[in-house]
C-alpha cells in the first residue's frame, strides 16, 4: 500500500511551526507495511487542498490529511472535503455529545463554533476522537482511501493508533516492511560506498539500501519489502552478516545505538573505568559519555584542558614537550591521556588536542588537524586526523572518532 501525507496550514509554509506530524505518521505507517510515497504541504485554501488531493489520488492507495479541523473560520478542511466528495455538512449527534461532555468536564461553556465542529461531511465515516473535539473522517473514492485528522499532534496520534491503523490492518493491502540500520564510523560516505559496492550491487531486489550521513556517523539503512515479516528479518540479517565481513572495524552498532552507549556497555561488561582529557573537543566527549544513564558506574570524570597552563598543572604535560612539539601533537596528547588516567585512577583514558577552527591553522597543521590518544593498562596509542574547516563538525567528528578508537581498544581487552 502506497500512501501520501498532505499537511494543511499556512503556519507550516511560513516556517512558524515544524511539521513533526508527517515524520511520526511516516514512521508508524512504515512499521505497519505502508509505504509513504510523498509528503505535501498546502495553504489553507480549498482549491490548493483539492488540487493536492487530485494529484495524490492518481498515485496513492491511501491519503491522510492533517490540519484545518479546528473551530475557527480559517479551518476549512471540511469544506474542501465536501467539495471534493460532492457532499454536504450534516449534523453528527454523537460528535456533538462528545464535545459537550469534554466541555462539561472542563467547566467551559459551548458556543456556536464548538457546535459547528459537529457538522461533518455526510459521505464520511466518522472516527471518534476521545482526546479532542474534532473527529477524524474516512472517505473512499476510486479505490483510494482518504482520511482527515486534526493537526494537533496528540489528537492525530490517538486517531492513527486507535482508529486508522486498526482499520488498515484488516483490509489486506498492507505489505510487510522491515528496516534495519547499521551504524558506521570512520569512513566518509564515498569511501564507504566504494568498499561495499559489490555487496550493495548483489543485494536482493526487495532490499533497498540508503546512505544516511551526518557528522556523527554514516548510517546504512536496509529496507526490505515482502509478505512475511520474519522472512524479511532473516534475509536482512544475512546481508548484514556479509557486510560485517567487509567493514568489521567501522560498524559500531545498530538502529539508534550511539557510540556513547556502546563504549559504556563495553566498559561495564569488562568492569573497566574511563577518564577523559579534552582540549579541542571542549567537553563534548564527556557529554556523549554522560548522556547514557548509568555512566557513573564506569566514568571517573574529565578535564577540559584548553590552555597549556592547565595541561601542565593538572595533567602533568611537560613544558619541554609543549615547546618542542606544540600542543597539537602526538607527544602532547599522549601525555594528556597518561596524565588524566593517573590523576583520576582510571583503567582507560581518552585525550584530544587539535585545531577546531575556523582560525588558528598553519601550513604544517591546518584547521581540522586533531590528535587523539587512548591510554590503557597495556599501551597508549595516538592517531592523527584532519577533519575539515567547520568548527562544529570538527568537534563532533573528533569526539565520535575518539570513542570509536576507544571501542576498538576495549574490544581487544
Amino acid at each position: 500500500m502506497k500512501a501520501e501525507i498532505i499537511t494543511i496550514g499556512d503556519e507550516i509554509l511560513i516556517g512558524q511551526i515544524v511539521d513533526t506530524n508527517s515524520a511520526w505518521i511516516a514512521e508508524q505507517f512504515n512499521l505497519n507495511g505502508i509505504e509513504i510515497y510523498q509528503i505535501t504541504s498546502v495553504h489553507d485554501d480549498t482549491e490548493h487542498i483539492a488540487e493536492a488531493m487530485q494529484i495524490a489520488e492518481k498515485k496513492a492507495d491511501l491519503v491522510i490529511l492533517t490540519g484545518g479541523l479546528g473551530p475557527t473560520k480559517d479551518d476549512i478542511t471540511k469544506h474542501a472535503l465536501c467539495d471534493y466528495f460532492n457532499t454536504k455538512l450534516v449534523f453528527h449527534e454523537q460528535t456533538f455529545e462528545n464535545i459537550k461532555n469534554r466541555f462539561k468536564n472542563r467547566n467551559i461553556d459551548l458556543n456556536k463554533l464548538n457546535r459547528d465542529q459537529a457538522m461533518l461531511p455526510g459521505a464520511c465515516t466518522v472516527l471518534t476522537n476521545k482526546v479532542g473535539s474534532a473527529p477524524g473522517m474516512w472517505f473512499e473514492k476510486n479505490d483510494t482511501i482518504f482520511v482527515s485528522v486534526p493537526g494537533v499532534p496528540f489528537e492525530m496520534k490517538y486517531l492513527v493508533e486507535n482508529e486508522i491503523l486498526p482499520r488498515l490492518r484488516t483490509n489486506g493491502k498492507a505489505k510487510a516492511i522491515f528496516h534495519k540500520t547499521v551504524q558506521t564510523q570512520g569512513l566518509p560516505e564515498s569511501m564507504l560506498a566504494e568498499k561495499i559496492e559489490n555487496w550493495e550491487t548483489s543485494l536482493p531486489e526487495n532490499i533497498k539500501l540508503a546512505y544516511l550521513p551526518n557528522p556523527m556517523s554514516v548510517r546504512l539503512r536496509l529496507s526490505a519489502i515482502g509478505t512475511d515479516l520474519e522472512e524479511l528479518k532473516r534475509l536482512v540479517g544475512g546481508e548484514i552478516e556479509k557486510l560485517k565481513q567487509l567493514i568489521p572495524d567501522y560498524i559500531f552498532g545498530y538502529d539508534n545505538e550511539t557510540l556513547g552507549e556502546i563504549t559504556g556497555r563495553l566498559l561495564r561488561e569488562k568492569g573497566l573505568t574511563l577518564a577523559v582529557a579534552e582540549s579541542c573537543t571542549g567537553g563534548y566527549i564527556s557529554h556523549l559519555i554522560t548522556s547514557v544513564p548509568g555512566s557513573s558506574e564506569y566514568f571517573r570524570g574529565g578535564v577540559t584542558a584548553y590552555s597549556n597552563e592547565v595541561k601542565k598543572s593538572l595533567l602533568g604535560v611537560s613544558e619541554l614537550t609543549l615547546q618542542n612539539y606544540g600542543a597539537v601533537s602526538s607527544e602532547v596528547v599522549r601525555e594528556m591521556a597518561l596524565g588524566v588516567r593517573k590523576k583520576l585512577g582510571a583503567d582507560f583514558a581518552v585525550a584530544t588536542s587539535g585545531i577546531a577552527g575556523p582560525t588558528g591553522g598553519t601550513e604544517e597543521k591546518p584547521v581540522g588537524t586533531v590528535w587523539i590518544a587512548i591510554a590503557g593498562p597495556e599501551n597508549t596509542i595516538t592517531e592523527k586526523f584532519i577533519f575539515g574547516d567547520n568548527r562544529e563538525r570538527n568537534i563532533i567528528r573528533s569526539s565520535q572518532t575518539a570513542l570509536q578508537l576507544l571501542r576498538r581498544q576495549l574490544m581487544a581487552v
